[in-house]
């Protein structure tokens, strides 16, 4: 598995994979309840081209698309509810996806590993992100990743309770 910063022609590919994988979440609102969301998962590979901010991918050997994340080196670019995008010396991760066929492959560990090393790398000291109760699988590796529960960044998306959590660098 190689992780990588997304190229213009993987746009397309990531954004469909993002949908498909939000719209399948038992709990998750859909589409039609919210469509501006849908449309931001969409147009994922757009966010790279946003200052602080990078769209990562995985791919196999055979250059297949496993699933993708996007990095923020600086919160003023995350783009959330709340109060997160007000921390300081904070990297941001969002929007973090593994396609079907690569679940329980550790996709999504490597991918949110890489972005700890971007936010080491710039030389910000914690690393915030927001997941959802129908996001227990990332809930958990985030836990396990040293993340905490940062009430204090909870949030109401429309009808939706997502939460916050942040790790100490």
């Amino acid at each position: 598995m190689q992780i990588r910063e997304i190229t213009n022609n993987e746009y397309v590919t990531l954004g469909e994979m993002m949908v498909t994988i939000y719209s399948s979440l038992d709990g998750f609102p859909s589409p039609q309840q919210q469509p501006s969301y849908y449309e931001m998962l969409g147009n994922i590979g757009k966010l790279n081209e946003q200052v602080n901010t990078q769209v990562l991918i995985a791919i196999d050997h055979d250059k297949s698309l496993l699933g993708g994340i996007v990095y923020f080196s600086d919160m003023s670019a995350y783009g959330s509810g709340g109060k997160a995008t007000l921390e300081k010396n904070a990297s941001g991760i969002r929007l973090l996806g593994v396609s079907a066929k690569a679940r329980g492959k550790g996709v999504g560990k490597a991918l949110a590993n890489q972005c700890l090393q971007l936010a080491r790398k710039v030389g910000n000291k914690q690393v915030i992100l927001h997941t959802t109760d129908a996001m227990q699988v990332a809930w958990k590796m985030y836990q396990n990743l040293g993340f905490e529960r940062a009430i204090e960044l909870d949030f109401m998306q429309q009808e939706l309770q997502v939460y916050g959590f942040r790790l100490i660098l």
